[in-house]
């Protein structure tokens, strides 16, 4: 059965590449991809994923916000969210795991960091 990947982020170009990244690893599919967090409980509920890419910089609801959001509502805490932003500071690393978050990498992302990543929350 192949791991179910949901992404939030605002920037088509990398929702594109990212989406074609998991969809051309074996054993993962995509199952939504938004470039907002307006709806983000439905959107999740809906999409149904084993783990959430989550960027940080966006408009309205930031990832920090929507991945505490996430991790503290009872039908979504069990999905391990994975932060992917170009925040790369300490700060913003250690932030993004006090709301939730299961890993945080930085952007440009390396296909194989990136499935390790998903594997490794997966695997917890």
């Amino acid at each position: 059965m192949a791991v179910r990947v949901t992404i939030f982020d605002d920037n088509k170009r990398l929702l594109d590449s990212l989406s074609v990244l998991i969809d051309g690893s074996p054993g993962f599919q995509m199952a939504g991809i938004f470039e907002n967090c307006n709806n983000l409980i439905s959107d999740i509920e809906r999409t149904q994923p084993d783990v959430i890419l989550m960027d940080i910089v966006m408009p309205e609801t930031n990832g920090f916000q929507a991945t505490r959001k996430i991790t503290k509502d009872p039908d979504t805490a069990h999905i391990p969210v994975i932060i992917v932003s170009t925040k790369s500071q300490t700060t913003d690393r250690m932030w993004g795991m006090r709301q939730g978050a299961s890993e945080y990498l930085t952007k440009p992302v390396v296909e194989a960091e990136l499935i390790a990543a998903v594997n490794k929350v997966l695997s917890k």
